[in-house]
This record gives structure tokens, C-alpha cells and sequence, in this order.
């Protein structure tokens, strides 16, 4: 019934015009960004969660982007990724942090050439003893490193119009220094302005729990947080696992297969498929060595693992959780507070 204090006129046309109007308890449709701009999360398709193109391993103090030529890498990896999308493999998150040879350009090369979404990150490495950290990390505050990378989610990478798709960080593998206490921190507040999922590279249960400790404490939900390189028993994995977070396991490759396989298998049997994410951790091409070094192909989980789990009885609908389903709810751009 229309209200005598209301026109009908106003009313015939806010009913014309409803269609429009973005209602404003609706929730925004789901997205990231690649290198080649804002994407549904729904197109990413299969996925592989943790890749390299190129890492540099010299250290923050020496590295320059002048180290490696465009073309010549090009070259080595192109084949690697056409191998993975002839498998149906659709979109890639590639890990290599500033300051480790994240590189965007080249990036965004290698997507127009393969076809394949490719997805950067904000963020700076702790692990292996601080050598990956610009001076700065030391001196700065995590409000200030938190501002330079939502800069980046803002305004663009390096100059770019690029904007990252997650935040990878790192950490030591025992408790956490307070150096690393601040780029959680960090993380957690560049989160909260973002919406941009943390993924770090931490190793045991112990790490892991400090770091989802410090989310809780500045209320990042915990769903927010990938486990990155998860290791220990299944049992531990599953009681991290019980604070939402993501589990990943990303070092997959042939020799261990079936480990990976038993662990995804009784983290299923405890409930928390929905919260794993799979990958190899492999590419690497690194600048200084012949040819790029020793390169590692990314078809290990298509021709080895995801065979392995059909056969002792994941369904097809599991496979689609692990390589579709979970990358897309990992990787949403969306703040998820407490």
C-alpha cells in the first residue's frame, strides 16, 4: 500500500529506477586482482596458490631489477606455464616478494602470452634471518609499513597500475622476534584496510599460532590467514586448523606425494577440507645462474597428487574444493574482522 504521505509519482519512479540502486546491506560480488586487473574470484578456476617465476636471492641490499633480461626469462618459463594450462589449470599466485625479484611487468608478460591470470602480492619476507628486508623494516613503525603497502594496493606497484592480490610476509621458524611480531602486525593492519588475505611463509604450528594470536588481538579473523609451508603432525595441522585459518601445503612435489595425500585425507576426515590449499612452491628462475639454473615444472599436483587422491576416494566434488573452491574464498579481497 503506498502511503497518502508519500507521491505516487516519487514512488513509480524510485520503483523504476530499484533495479539501479545498490542496496546497502549487499554484499559486493567477490573479486581479486591480477596482474592484468580486478577479477571474479568465480573466473579464477583452478588454481595454483603458491608459485615462483623468478626469486634473487642476493638480498635486499644488492638486488636490482637490471639482474635479469625480460625476454630471456620469458623464454625459460613460458613452456612451464603452457604445460599447466593445458591441464586446465587457469590462474597462478606467484609468491615472490619485494625485494626477492617480484617483478610485475614481467608478470603481466607472461599472462598476455599464456592466457593465464597471474596474481602479485604487497608485502616484505622476514624468513631466513631478515636478509630479503629493506633497511627500513628495521626503523619503521608497522602503522608506517603498514602504509606503504596499502599504498601499493591503492595506488599501483612501483609506478604500475598493478595492484597486489594478497600480502605475503614471513617469519623464522621458532617464536616470533619482535621484528617479525611487527610485520604480522604490519599485515593485520594493512588487512583491515584492504581486505587483502595474509599469506606467511612459516613452517611449524608454533609460528603460526603466535602469528594468528596477534591477528585475534587487533580482531583479523583468522579465516584471513594462510598458514604458508604448513608442517608438523596432521594432528597439529588440525588444531591450528580449528582457528579458521588456511592450511597450506605447498611443497608438494613426486616425492611426497602420498605424505600430502594421507595429511589432505585426515584433514578431511576432521572436517576442514574447506580450509586447505595445495601448490608446489616450484618455478624459480634465478638471475646469475646459467640459464636461469635448474627450473622446476608446476605439474606435479595435475599428473601426480589429484590421480593419487581419486584413487583412495576423493570425489570429484573434493577436487573442485581443494583447486577451485578454497582458492577463491582464500584470495577474496574482503576485511574479515572478528
Amino acid at each position: 500500500m503506498i502511503s497518502h504521505n508519500f507521491p505516487r509519482r516519487e514512488f513509480l519512479q524510485i520503483c523504476a529506477l530499484a533495479p539501479f540502486l545498490s542496496i546497502s546491506n549487499q554484499q559486493p560480488a567477490n573479486f581479486t586482482y591480477s596482474v592484468k586487473g580486478k577479477i571474479a574470484t568465480s573466473d579464477l578456476g583452478r588454481s595454483l596458490i603458491h608459485e615462483h617465476v623468478l626469486v634473487d636471492f642476493i638480498g635486499a641490499d644488492k638486488i636490482t631489477s637490471d639482474r635479469w633480461n625480460h625476454e630471456e626469462v620469458i623464454r625459460k618459463v613460458l613452456p612451464y606455464l603452457m604445460e599447466i594450462k593445458s591441464r586446465g589449470i587457469q590462474t597462478v599466485m606467484e609468491c615472490t616478494p619485494a625485494f626477492i625479484g617480484r617483478d610485475v611487468l614481467l608478470l603481466q608478460k607472461l599472462s598476455d602470452k599464456s592466457g593465464l591470470n597471474m596474481i602479485t602480492n604487497t608485502g616484505y619476507y622476514g624468513a631466513s634471518d631478515n636478509k630479503y628486508l629493506p633497511k627500513w623494516a628495521f626503523t619503521e613503525t608497522a602503522e608506517q609499513l603498514a602504509e606503504r603497502w596499502v599504498g601499493e594496493f591503492q595506488n599501483g606497484i612501483e609506478g604500475t597500475a598493478i595492484k597486489p592480490g594478497f600480502i605475503k610476509t614471513g617469519v623464522n621458524p621458532g617464536p616470533l622476534s619482535e621484528l617479525h611480531k611487527k610485520l604480522i602486525t604490519a599485515a593485520a593492519l594493512t588487512h583491515l584496510k584492504t581486505g587483502l588475505t595474509i599469506c606467511s611463509h612459516t613452517g611449524p604450528a608454533l609460528p603460526a599460532q603466535q602469528e594468528i594470536e596477534i591477528l585475534k588481538k587487533m580482531k583479523v579473523d583468522p579465516k584471513a590467514f594462510v598458514w604458508v609451508h604448513a608442517n608438523g603432525t596432521p594432528e597439529e595441522m588440525a588444531v591450528t586448523a580449528k582457528s579458521g585459518c588456511w592450511v597450506s601445503l605447498d611443497g608438494i612435489s613426486e616425492d611426497s606425494i602420498d605424505k600430502n595425500a594421507e595429511t589432505i585425507l585426515f584433514l578431511k576426515s576432521k572436517g576442514f577440507l574447506n580450509q586447505i590449499l595445495i601448490s608446489h612452491d616450484a618455478g624459480w628462475y634465478q638471475p646469475g645462474e646459467p640459464d636461469g639454473g635448474k627450473f622446476r615444472g608446476y605439474t606435479t599436483i595435475s599428473d601426480k597428487l589429484l590421480p593419487a587422491l581419486k584413487q583412495k576416494g576423493l570425489a570429484e566434488s573434493d577436487i573442485k574444493q581443494l583447486m577451485e573452491l578454497n582458492p577463491a574464498n582464500a584470495f577474496v579481497i574482503r576485511v574479515r574482522k572478528l
